[in-house]
C-alpha cells in the first residue's frame, strides 16, 4: 500500500483501545490516581470478550478493501 501503515482505518488495536476507553468512561467516579486508573485499565482489558477481538480480526479484509477503494482516504472504519 502506498499510504502509511499507521492508518487508523487498518489498525485493529486502535479499535480495541476505543473499546477500552468507552468501558473506562462508564465509571461514575474518576480514578483517585494513576494506580487506580491502571487497576481499572487492567480490569477492563481482562474483561474484553474474545468475540470483540475476533470481530476485529474478521473485519480486516473489509477494512483493507474499503481503504483501497478510498485510495487511502476516509472510510467508515
Amino acid at each position: 500500500m502506498d499510504w502509511l501503515p499507521q492508518s487508523p482505518d487498518i489498525s485493529p488495536i486502535g479499535h480495541l483501545w476505543h473499546h477500552l476507553k468507552r468501558k473506562l468512561a462508564e465509571y461514575e467516579i474518576p480514578p483517585k490516581g494513576i494506580l487506580e486508573l491502571w487497576d481499572r485499565v487492567e480490569e477492563e482489558w481482562n474483561k474484553i470478550p474474545s468475540e470483540v477481538c475476533q470481530n476485529l480480526i474478521e473485519s480486516m479484509p473489509r477494512c483493507i478493501e474499503a481503504v483501497l477503494k478510498a485510495k487511502g482516504g476516509y472510510t467508515k472504519y
